[in-house]
């Protein structure tokens, strides 16, 4: 089970992971759009069949699909250009004081901000202050929520959030030239 109290660059690499799965699955993508315009899973279910059902069969493993990596890439690229992510990520720091990763990880993380806010509009999944006290109705999203802790029992679940969640309600990333090659994510520079 994962640590409820997952530190900032845990939960950063917890989101870009999402972030990039949504970018990358369009099931997935429609569905929190569904989520998000309130739709519930009840709703979204077709009305059940009242007829008798024969014996449950082995339900086969969902077929995965491989996912683009364009759009990542792009994201990547723009975090590079705007950011020095992969700069910062690739460099070996146990040679700097922690001072200096400080500095750098500020300009980064302003750099990282900005590209977020430019091309998403990303927003919290639960509105409350994380440690206030909610409960969890039977048929919550398990999607858009993670129970941690000492999960028994079925629903109403009663506890504290300990992270708000976040969601994207837009994308704007820019559109790519058909022969744009976006594996190359900050080009060599020569210097002459």
């Amino acid at each position: 089970m994962p640590d409820p109290n997952l530190s900032f660059f845990g939960r950063l690499s917890l989101a870009m992971g999402t972030f990039f799965a949504i970018l990358g699955n369009r099931e997935l993508a429609a569905g929190i759009k569904r989520l998000r315009a309130g739709e519930t899973a009840a709703q979204a279910a077709p009305a059940p069949v009242t007829a008798p059902a024969p014996a449950p069969a082995a339900e086969p493993a969902p077929a995965l699909k491989e996912a683009s990596p364009v759009a990542a890439l792009q994201l990547l690229g723009l975090l590079q250009r705007d950011a020095r992510f992969v700069d910062f990520v690739e460099e070996d720091i146990a040679r700097y004081a922690d001072a200096e990763i400080g500095a750098a990880a500020r300009l980064v993380h302003d750099g990282c901000r900005a590209v977020l806010r430019e091309h998403f509009t990303i927003r919290p999944v639960r509105e409350e202050a994380e440690g206030s006290r909610v409960t969890l109705a039977d048929g919550f999203d398990a999607s858009a929520i993670r129970l941690t802790g000492n999960v028994v029992g079925s629903a109403p679940f009663h506890g504290a959030i300990s992270h708000r969640g976040w969601k994207v309600e837009e994308v704007r990333l820019p559109r790519l030239a058909e022969r744009h090659d976006a594996t190359v994510i900050a080009p060599a520079e020569v210097e002459l």
